[in-house]
Formats: C-alpha cells, sequence, structure tokens
C-alpha cells in the first residue's frame, strides 16, 4: 500500500527519501517540529506538503497536510481533523491517526499546548477534548474551543494534485470549513466556563519561535 502510494503520489525521489524513513507517527511529529513555523509575513499562504518540503516552513494547516501524507505513506490513511474555536480565535488542523482502535493526532504549533496526541482516545471526539482545556486566549484566558470534524479522507483530492502542487491548495481547508462541525459543548457548559488561571496563561504564552512583527491588520493561524 505504501509503495503503491509513493510511486503514484507524484513526489519525485529526493521527496520520498525525507519521508519514508518516518514510518512512525512519533518520527512524522519529530520531522513537523523541525520545520520552522511559517508566520505568513508575505500574505496568507497553503502550501501543498512539497511546498512545505522544499521550503521547510509550515503553519499548522500546512503541518497537518504533510503529516497525513507522510502517514499515508506507511499505510495509514491520509486523514485531517479540523478543530474550531470562537470568532476571536483561530482554527487549528490534526493529521490524526489510528492505532489498535485508537485515535492520535500530529500537529504543527508554535505553542507548548496543542501538540502531538498519543493514540490511546476511543474515538475523535475524545481526541478533540483533549484539547479543550489549553485552548485559550492569552488576553483572559478565555476557552474557545467549540466544535470538530469527522476525519477528512484527504485522498479526495487526489485528482487535483494537492500533494505536489506548485499553488496554494486553498480548496483543501476551504471544503473542511463546509462540512459538518459537532458541537463539543451545550449552550450552558459554554455559560458557566471558567477562565484559565493566570499560571497557565503564562505556559500557554511559551513559543518555539518567537513571531515577527505583523504589518498592520495581518493575523496568523493558529497553533
Amino acid at each position: 500500500m505504501a509503495r503503491k502510494f509513493g510511486h503514484g503520489s507524484g513526489l519525485s525521489q529526493a521527496e520520498l527519501r525525507i519521508l519514508q524513513p518516518l514510518d512512525t507517527p512519533s518520527k512524522i511529529q519529530d520531522f513537523v517540529n523541525s520545520l520552522r513555523r511559517n508566520f505568513e509575513l508575505d500574505g496568507e499562504t497553503c502550501m501543498s506538503p512539497r511546498t512545505v518540503l522544499r521550503t521547510r516552513r509550515a503553519h499548522c494547516v500546512e503541518g497537518a497536510l504533510l503529516a497525513a501524507v507522510a502517514l499515508r505513506l506507511h499505510g495509514h490513511k491520509a486523514l485531517a481533523v479540523e478543530l474550531v474555536a470562537t470568532e476571536d480565535d483561530d482554527s487549528h488542523m490534526l493529521a490524526v491517526f489510528k492505532q489498535r482502535g485508537c485515535w492520535g493526532a500530529i500537529t504543527q504549533t508554535n505553542h507548548a499546548v496543542l501538540r502531538y496526541r498519543e493514540p490511546v482516545y476511543r474515538n475523535v471526539r475524545e481526541l478533540a477534548m483533549s484539547f479543550f482545556h489549553e485552548y485559550f486566549l492569552n488576553e483572559n484566558g478565555k476557552k474557545t474551543l467549540r466544535s470538530y470534524t469527522r476525519p477528512i479522507d484527504l485522498s479526495i483530492f487526489d485528482k487535483r494534485g494537492w500533494v505536489t502542487a506548485k499553488e496554494d491548495i486553498w480548496y483543501v481547508p476551504e471544503y473542511i470549513e463546509e462540512v459538518h462541525h459537532y458541537d463539543l459543548l451545550e449552550p450552558w457548559q459554554v455559560r458557566n466556563l471558567r477562565p484559565a488561571e493566570p499560571v497557565e496563561i503564562k505556559a500557554g504564552s511559551i513559543l518555539v519561535e518567537q513571531e515577527p512583527r505583523r504589518r498592520k491588520g495581518q493575523r496568523g493561524k493558529n497553533g
């Protein structure tokens, strides 16, 4: 299965040599962690996995899509899940995988939280909820995670060449944004949420890379 996708993926032999040693989710996460953060200083991007390999930088969506390709090369499905927050916060993308009936996730993030999840969750809702308490605004501690998608099989985009496209592949996150999202909380639970504590906010402010100063009005993606 892995060999068949490798030869049919459109990736070059040099690109496959990078990804083929990443034969466990843990190794894939280590590689994603090695990428520089894409702060989108020249405008928003949604680079293909090939472009991410060439530039060695990614934001959360781009990192998740590359991780999904690496998982697929080693016999997993290329699955992505979107976590959606309130309007004053950003969404987050996960590459998810299943081992012995349990779900885990690979992520690209610049923060100390919202990171790799071990395959210990019995379903995708459990996996999504594992991000809940650390998903908050540093300005006021407001907990913002509200919904998630089912795992989306990215092979539906194979005919559009999403793995090796030269141009941005906005059609992938745009499609995912439009699928059904499952609410995590009831209205009464939202009303009773307790803000994160100061020590949690302090821990959540730890960054892998210091974010460059942005042009006025420019925002980055969560993670």
